[in-house]
């Protein structure tokens, strides 16, 4: 392959939306129950929305501001979005396919979505009852004239849009039908055992809409929803940084529309109406051939026959703490333990913190959040701590997009208990996740830690892959204290011994640990690198993967979303294999395994985990934390059973090329291999304790990753991968 300077790198946001195709072909999958490929076209449809609130918000912003600046890949803001927009209406029209097949598989299954036409006289009955109790009342219609203004739709907001005329009156008038929030999408008419039935709210409207407007004839109506600018821009000066964060939310419900969505079917007068009410004349209009906003389909998953959705998975808690009575500080005492989310319980996160506020002998607790559910039992145990009169400092990361008035609250709550709330830098995102215990006892102050790759979140626990460290190493204890001290107060964290920070060091650990692969290389030593990211990004890190695929390292990468590196390029990156896992768990952790002048699997190996994926705001712009694994245990559950499944998986499996393309594993039935099936039925190492010492897990050590093998049949989300990459 002849490349270009700028075809170095693949486009981020292309490479986004990729992954996002690879997400959609899970609800294509057959062999995945019906009910989870419903949930997997709603996902998709659901990072859709996000992708344009932020980073086609961002490209349009650029755009305002004239910036003409090619990006690494050598596309100017304006050739972004013109390739994003193409991209974006072929997903679109996979989606619509793609529900049109679980339509009809669903009505097999005696799950229906009828149109009103459809119903019986029976059904329409309850529709009416239903209509008249709990759907008319919450409505709002307005016609818009100069009396009557276009009113405020909010983000992800939802309506219908009319053509009416006045009867005895040629003169037209357009009117809306605001949809609530709390009016449901799919109005539920019968719901058993042995079925359920749907009729979607627009249709409902469209029924009933001449009854709202009697003295009118209906000429034309067709839903629309619409997509805002849901970035927030820090001012760097401002002086109270939570009242300045109240103020962006609320500017955010009123960002510009980047996106609107509209029936295929409305009339160009009414879109054109559309359009100009709200000022979107440049932006993106996406029409749908079958229903927008499909991440509302997630309100008919229903768990009412099991064989639907996948076999049901009870996560384990790790023997080893029940081995010391449930007292997780024995436990923890005696040896690190790791623990893998989401087959091992979260329980035992929360255990360690709830076990910590009501210790006698825990003098302090320090804890970042960065992302928590409503109801956390985290800040409830943070809060129970604070009340007792621990010294609890609580890291709330208030620029966690999304979660932001979430955070707030927390934070009001554990003021009022009496902790101390920092909220970090300005300028920089905390997005480590620490929890730090110190603790009286005999020999002394001890210091009990928790490193992790995920967010402090039990929703997400049960769904993200992610890994998790207790340890009570006081050299780690102590240079995790200076990593809140630095997040506190400013000051600058001296001679850590085993953690590095962004972004004072990360980087550079990275760089030093590669570089050490790279001597290695050259000097005929066995040399080979594993690394497991959500997203990679940077451009210096890429390079110096390409620089060490030069010299002859065996580089191995798993990349669950965006990979903007191009493997398999002689020359540059033909010692380099990419690969992305999607299948039922969201693949969360992020791995550094280091040869270090051995073959991999191997006990000289470096091992790290972190909570930082290598991308420029990771390493440049958030705290973040690289942790090395130095117990025994914890790094063969590492090396041999994590990322040795996880490089040999195929079940899941998706081969980054040369090309851009993403070609789906195919392997024969017998030679089929899943991680996350393999992960569900083997304890881990570190935590399973003497209990389970008989019934060890599969060793995978001995394996390699397979090599990628070219296939001639290109999988169906990727048959236009070669051109967009162009």
């Amino acid at each position: 392959m002849k490349l270009t300077a700028n075809s170095r790198y693949f486009d981020r946001e292309l490479s986004w939306l990729f992954f996002n195709s690879r997400v959609l072909q899970e609800a294509r999958n057959a062999s995945v129950p019906l009910m989870e490929r419903v949930r997997f076209l709603s996902i998709s449809a659901s990072n859709l929305d996000e992708f344009y609130m932020v980073r086609v918000a961002g490209l349009r912003t650029q755009v305002l501001a004239g910036m003409e600046t090619p990006g690494v890949s050598g596309y100017t803001p304006v050739r972004q979005l013109q390739k994003i927009a193409k991209r974006a209406r072929k997903i679109k029209s996979e989606q619509d396919r793609c529900w049109r097949s679980l339509k009809k598989l669903l009505h097999k299954q005696n799950v229906t979505v009828s149109t009103v036409a459809e119903l019986s006289e029976e059904k329409r009955a309850v529709l009416d009852d239903i209509y008249a109790t709990s759907i008319l009342p919450l409505l709002s219609p307005i016609a818009v004239d100069p009396a009557h203004p276009f009113p405020f739709i909010p983000n992800l907001g939802f309506g219908m849009a009319l053509s009416l005329k006045r009867r005895g009156n040629d003169e037209p008038l357009s009117a809306l039908i605001p949809i609530p929030s709390h009016v449901p999408r799919f109005v539920c008419l019968s719901d058993s055992r042995k079925g359920a039935d749907y009729v979607m709210i627009e249709d409902v409207l469209a029924h009933y809409a001449p009854a709202l407007f009697p003295d009118f004839d209906l000429l034309d109506c067709g839903e629309f929803r619409v997509t805002r600018d849901s970035d927030i821009a820090i001012d760097e000066e401002a002086e109270d940084l939570v009242r300045h964060f109240e103020f962006l939310l609320k500017k955010r419900r009123r960002g510009r529309v980047i996106r609107l969505e509209v029936a295929h079917d409305l009339s160009p007068e009414l879109k054109d109406f559309l359009i100009e009410s709200f000022e979107c004349w440049d932006e993106a209009v996406m029409e749908s051939e079958t229903i927008i906003g499909m991440t509302d389909l997630s309100q008919i998953i229903s768990s009412r026959d099991p064989s639907l959705l996948f076999p049901p998975f009870t996560a384990r808690f790790p023997e080893r703490i029940r081995e010391h009575d449930g007292n997780c500080f024995n436990a923890i005492a005696a040896k690190d333990i790791l623990v893998h989310h989401p087959y091992e319980e979260f329980d035992v996160v929360v255990q360690f913190l709830e076990q910590a506020a009501f210790d006698p002998d825990v003098v302090a607790i320090k804890q970042t959040l960065y992302r928590t559910s409503d109801n956390s039992p985290i800040v409830k145990a943070l809060i129970a701590a604070a009340e007792r009169g621990i010294a609890v400092t609580a890291l709330v990361e208030l620029k966690a997009r999304f979660d932001e008035e979430t955070n707030l609250r927390w934070a009001r709550d554990l003021e009022r208990a009496g902790a101390h709330v920092v909220y970090g830098f300005i300028d920089y995102k905390t997005h480590a996740k620490v929890s730090l215990v110190l603790r009286k006892e005999a020999a002394g102050l001890r210091a009990y830690t928790h490193l992790g790759t995920g967010n402090y979140h039990v929703a997400n626990a049960k769904i993200y892959t992610d890994l998790a460290l207790f340890t009570a190493d006081p050299v780690m204890g102590s240079d995790v204290g200076k990593l809140f001290n630095y997040v506190t107060s400013y000051s600058r964290p001296r001679d850590l011994e085993k953690l590095s920070i962004a972004p004072l060091s990360l980087r550079e650990t990275l760089v030093s640990r590669i570089d050490t692969e790279i001597a290695n290389a050259k000097a005929g030593v066995p040399a080979a690198i594993w690394i497991k990211l959500n997203a990679l990004v940077d451009t210096d890190m890429i390079d110096k993967l390409y620089e060490a695929s030069n010299a002859g390292v065996q580089i191995d990468l798993v990349v669950r979303g965006i990979c903007c590196l191009r493997p398999g390029v002689e020359g540059m990156s033909e010692n380099i294999r990419v690969k992305s896992i999607v299948g039922r768990f969201l693949e969360h952790s992020r791995i550094m395994c280091f040869g270090h002048g051995g073959l991999l699997p191997n006990a000289d190996a470096l091992i790290y985990f972190s909570s930082a994926d290598w991308m420029p705001r990771n390493l440049n712009r958030r705290v973040e934390t690289l942790i090395p694994v130095d117990d025994p245990t914890v790094r063969r559950q590492i090396m041999n059973q994590i990322m040795t499944a996880n490089l040999n998986d195929t079940t899941n499996s998706w081969d980054l090329q040369a090309s851009g393309q993403y070609l789906r594993r195919k392997v024969e039935a017998e030679d089929a291999f899943s991680a996350h099936h393999y992960f569900m039925k083997n304890p881990s190492l570190s935590g399973r304790g003497r209990a389970l010492e008989y019934s060890a897990p599969q060793d995978l050590s001995q394996t390699k990753p397979a090599p990628i093998k070219k296939s001639a049949k290109k999988d169906a989300s990727n048959a236009d991968a070669k051109t967009d990459n162009a």
